[in-house]
């Protein structure tokens, strides 16, 4: 098979030799439509985005907080599924390379066929794949699939994760560590964990991969002090928050605003503090 760019290696690793961190940006794939969903991709990275989180609409989102529990039901009302979600990265990647992660729930994938998932979001040009409710020690057929097509298969640490599970999800996870930032579902929030940095640390012990802070993160401060520890941040709720209230161009200007200055914060030169 030919062999594909790794992209997210390749972003990080670029990152890290300008002493920036990663800006991963999540929206609802068919929130609020499929071709808007594509124009916001655009835009996203035009604000600075250096990886995009596409998250697959499932109906019982258990990790999720209302607001992107609300983004999954407004696209599943749109009839937006596994397929079209494919075909968006599809139609982006006939003018963008940035990395695309597509995040979600087991059941749409397993309702797919693992092997045909696996075929199709190489395909399309998918990066890598994330799946909230399939731990690593189930993952192995699915993880077969990927790894055949060069596709990442990415983790989730919690601040609870002990070091035997530490080390399970550290030993089959790739492209990056996905670490929860709170306990619960996902939502901006108006401070985060002072532990941050002592749970990353402990996570270093184990891998080499980048750690990405996520749930939660919602101002460019809290980027910024997430950044001076973890090699990049994830920014979800915030974004689709923007997306529910505006309409149009301006709902486009403001997401990019919006993660022009999130990006910012991510740019500081307190990266090179952190190894």
């Amino acid at each position: 098979m030919e062999k594909r760019p790794d992209r997210i290696t390749e972003t990080f690793k670029g990152l890290s030799e300008r002493g920036e961190k990663a800006l991963v940006t999540f929206i609802t794939a068919g929130d609020p439509d499929i071709a808007s969903t594509k124009d916001l991709i655009f835009e996203l990275e035009r604000g600075g985005a250096d990886i995009i989180e596409l998250g697959i609409p499932f109906s019982d989102p258990m990790a999720d907080g209302p607001t992107i529990q609300a983004a999954s039901e407004r696209a599943l009302k749109k009839g937006t599924r596994l397929a079209d979600v494919l075909g968006v990265v599809k139609e982006v990647r006939e003018k963008s390379g940035i990395p695309i992660v597509l995040f979600g729930y087991y059941n749409p994938i397993l309702s797919y066929g693992l092997e045909k998932y696996a075929r199709d979001a190489r395909r399309a040009g998918v990066d890598g794949t994330l799946i909230v409710d399939l731990p690593p020690e189930e993952a192995g057929e699915l993880k077969k699939e990927l790894d055949r097509r060069g596709i990442e298969l990415i983790f989730l640490l919690t601040p609870t994760s002990d070091e035997a599970r530490i080390r399970t999800v550290t030993d089959k996870a790739s492209g990056f560590i996905y670490f929860v930032s709170v306990a619960g579902v996902t939502g901006a929030r108006s401070s985060l964990s002072a532990d941050i940095e002592k749970y990353i640390r402990k996570v270093r012990r184990f891998t080499t991969l980048p750690l990405g802070v996520g749930f939660g993160i919602s101002t460019p401060e809290q980027a910024r002090d997430v950044c001076r520890h973890a090699d990049g941040v994830i920014v979800g709720s915030a974004i689709v928050n923007i997306i529910a209230a505006n309409s149009g161009k301006t709902r486009l200007r403001k997401v990019r605003d919006f993660v022009s200055k999130l990006k910012k914060g991510t740019m500081a030169r307190q990266g090179r503090e952190t190894r």
